[in-house]
């Protein structure tokens, strides 16, 4: 039995459904969550289906968060989307259900649940849910609502088809996803608008980035520079993809310090592989999209370093 179709007898076999995803979560987080319990509800009217997790306001356009008590964890199915290692899973009693079941694209470095199923390949988790939907067609539906999250997930993981995840797969899918009732250039200039105060953290950005000869990019973002412009770490994710469009730039880091002081680091790449970089700093990801940490400024010297490495042997 192939994960697909061992993850739909499970969703048959169980009346209460509970959706989990990242910590932090992005569009394609949301939007995989979302997309699948519209898609269950639709399809199984008579079952319950929640999404839990923090409610995030700048994407709560895509789809909102359920309230759910722990008692309704009892003989329930707990799916997770989007999320490579369960101390990443948003609320913690998505082990308190009868059975776990994980959906993701990220590389399957820390398996967690009793049915997995892993695409590093996929653009995005998003794909996975529509690839599911398509694969039992005569038994799911696929409301408007459902393909709008889906669609959202997808260009917010793929930079609006910009990045190497891309793939014509990915576009098939859209194409799909935009003939189901996809409204596909609201979601994209959604996706694309920033605020006031993030357009001035862009120039910050673009102000105070340094690149090495090797095409190496950082930059720091304090605590003190976010309260300048009135943003938290949430409000920076915006600004993650800008130092790609720098010709110089191969690879790059965004360091983020957070509350108790660590910063959070995103790590990008238009070619040389940074998740093992990422790895030796306590995370991970894709080839070409990962995250870390570093504990202080020693740390981010270690970061920079490595990542200037990596540079260097891609332009040897």
């Amino acid at each position: 039995m192939d994960q697909m179709t061992a993850i739909m007898a499970e969703i048959k076999k169980y009346s209460r459904i509970i959706i989990h995803r990242h910590q932090r979560p992005d569009p394609d987080a949301i939007g995989s969550q979302v997309g699948l319990a519209r898609i269950l509800k639709a399809s199984f009217p008579y079952k319950e289906v929640y999404v839990v997790g923090k409610e995030i306001p700048g994407l709560s356009w895509i789809g909102k968060m359920d309230k759910v008590n722990g008692d309704d964890y009892h003989d329930a199915l707990v799916i997770v989307t989007d999320t490579a290692n369960a101390p990443r899973i948003d609320d913690r009693r998505f082990d308190n259900g009868d059975k776990l079941i994980k959906i993701d694209h990220h590389p399957n470095d820390e398996p967690f649940g009793d049915i997995m199923w892993v695409e590093p390949e996929a653009s995005s988790c998003s794909e996975m849910i529509y690839a599911f939907y398509q694969h039992f067609a005569k038994e799911l539906k696929l409301p408007s609502s459902a393909a709008d999250a889906l669609y959202a997930g997808i260009i917010g993981d793929t930079g609006r088809f910009l990045y190497p995840a891309t793939t014509a797969k990915t576009m098939l899918v859209a194409g799909a996803l935009m003939a189901s009732g996809a409204h596909a250039a609201a979601i994209s200039q959604r996706e694309n608008q920033i605020s006031p105060a993030v357009a001035r953290l862009s120039a910050y950005v673009y102000e105070n980035l340094t690149i090495t000869q090797t095409g190496a990019a950082y930059v720091v973002l304090t605590d003190n520079v976010l309260k300048r412009f009135g943003l938290t770490e949430a409000g920076t994710s915006a600004v993650v993809s800008l130092p790609g469009r720098i010709t110089d730039v191969s690879a790059w880091a965004i360091f983020v310090q957070q509350e108790d002081g660590h910063f959070r680091v995103r790590l990008r790449s238009k070619g040389p592989a940074i998740n093992e970089l990422a790895k030796k700093h306590n995370g991970g990801g894709h080839a070409l999209a990962s995250g870390a940490k570093a504990k202080d400024q020693e740390e981010i010297e270690q970061v920079v370093a490595e990542l200037d490495e990596l540079t260097a042997k891609a332009q040897k």
